[in-house]
C-alpha cells in the first residue's frame, strides 16, 4: 500500500502556493501518491497568464479581472510592499538557484501529481476550464475527501 499526501490549497498567495508545491514534490519523490486540491484563492496557482475569451456574466467578468492570471501575478503573504515584495522574492530565488513557482507546478505534473481545480468554487468565481493550466482535473469536495480518508499527511494551506 502506498502512502498519500493531500494537500488543499486555498491560498492565492505566491508564498504559500510555492510552499505547497515544494511539499507535494518532495512527497512525490519518496513514492506518495499526491492531490493538490485548489480551491477558492488557491485557483489562481492554475490560472493561465494569458487572457482568455470566455462568455461571463458582469461579475464572474469582475473575479476574472481582480484575481491574479498565472503564478507571477501572486502576492506575497507578508511584506508584499505594493507589488514590490514579489519581485525581491523573485530575486532572491534565482540569487538562490531555488525552482520557481511555475517551474515547481511543471515538476509535480512530470511527477504525477494530482492536481484537482474545485468545480464548487470555479463555478462560484466564475472560472472555466479552458482558462486553467492543461493537465488537471476537475473535481468536488467529496473527491478530496476521498483522497484525504486515505491520506497519511493531510495538509490545509
Amino acid at each position: 500500500m502506498s502512502k498519500k499526501t493531500t494537500i488543499v490549497l486555498f491560498s492565492g498567495d505566491y508564498d504559500k502556493a510555492m510552499a505547497a508545491y515544494i511539499i507535494a514534490n518532495g512527497a512525490a519523490a519518496y513514492d506518495h501518491e499526491v492531490t493538490i486540491f485548489h480551491t477558492f484563492w488557491g485557483l489562481n496557482a492554475l490560472r493561465k497568464e494569458e487572457t482568455i475569451k470566455v462568455n461571463k456574466a458582469f461579475l464572474e467578468k469582475l473575479f476574472g479581472k481582480l484575481m491574479p492570471r498565472g503564478t507571477d501575478r501572486m502576492r506575497l503573504s507578508k511584506m508584499n510592499f505594493a507589488g514590490f515584495g514579489p519581485r525581491i522574492i523573485k530575486h532572491i530565488i534565482k540569487k538562490h538557484q531555488v525552482m520557481t513557482l511555475p517551474q515547481l507546478i511543471t515538476m509535480a505534473q512530470e511527477q504525477n501529481v494530482n492536481l484537482v481545480a474545485c468545480t464548487m468554487t470555479m463555478d462560484l468565481l466564475g472560472l472555466k476550464e479552458k482558462e486553467l493550466l492543461n493537465g488537471i482535473n476537475y473535481a468536488g469536495v467529496a473527491a478530496y475527501l476521498a483522497e484525504a480518508e486515505d491520506g497519511h499527511v493531510n495538509l490545509f494551506i
